[in-house]
C-alpha cells in the first residue's frame, strides 16, 4: 500500500476536466514497503490498459497510448505548479531527445491539475519541451495505470514495447535513473 501526502492543495472543476478514457489491460499498481522505485522483471509484467487524452498542445486532438504501439514508452505525470515536474523537465527533454535519436521511443507527458491549458502550453514552450503531452486536470488516465497514486506528481512509468511498466519511479527521476532502464528494454 502507498501511503503518500500531496504537497500542494487541488480541487477538480468538473466542468473544466478534460476526458481520458481507459480500456482494456490488466495492470495492477502496487509499491511493496512504500518504495519509491518499483522495477518490474520481464516476467513479471502486465499490460497496461490503453487511454487516450485531449493533446494538450492541439486543441481538437487526442493522443493515445496506442499511438505508440512497438515503442518504449516514458509516461509521466506532471504540472507546471509542481517544483519537482519542473526541474526534472530538462531531464525528460533529454530521455525524449536520446529515444528519438535511436528511433526506439518518446516520453509522453500527462499534463494533471492545470485547469488552464494555456499556462501548461507556455511552460512546455518557455521551456523547450517537444515531447507529446495529454492535458488530463483531473488524471483521469490513472485510472488505465492500474492504481498508480493520484497524489504523487511526478510519476514515471517506463513502458516496454508491449506497453508493460517495466519501472515505476514516484519521485523526480534524472535522465540517468530512465535511460538505465531504456538500455536495459532495448536489450530484450
Amino acid at each position: 500500500m502507498v501511503v503518500a501526502s500531496a504537497t500542494t492543495a487541488c480541487s477538480q472543476d468538473a466542468d473544466k476536466a478534460q476526458n481520458a478514457v481507459a480500456s482494456g489491460g490488466t495492470f495492477e499498481f502496487f509499491a511493496p514497503g512504500g518504495e519509491k522505485v518499483i522495477k518490474y522483471a520481464p516476467e513479471e509484467r502486465k499490460p497496461l490498459k490503453s487511454f487516450t487524452g485531449e493533446n494538450l498542445r492541439h486543441d481538437g486532438q487526442t493522443i493515445s497510448l496506442d499511438d505508440f504501439s512497438d515503442q518504449i514508452v516514458v509516461l509521466n505525470s506532471w504540472g507546471q505548479w509542481c517544483a519537482p515536474c519542473r526541474s526534472e523537465s530538462d531531464d525528460l527533454q533529454n530521455i525524449h531527445a536520446e529515444l528519438t535519436k535511436r528511433g526506439t521511443g518518446t516520453v509522453l507527458g500527462i499534463n494533471v491539475r492545470d485547469f488552464n491549458p494555456e499556462i501548461s502550453r507556455d511552460f512546455l514552450e518557455d521551456n523547450g519541451l517537444e515531447y507529446p503531452s495529454i492535458y488530463d486536470p483531473p488524471f483521469k488516465t490513472a485510472a488505465a495505470l492500474g492504481g498508480v497514486p493520484t497524489s504523487v506528481v511526478p510519476t514515471t512509468i517506463v513502458l516496454d514495447k508491449q506497453h508493460r511498466p517495466a519501472a515505476v519511479f514516484l519521485r523526480e527521476i534524472t535522465d540517468k535513473d530512465v535511460l538505465e532502464v531504456v538500455d536495459s528494454l532495448e536489450k530484450e
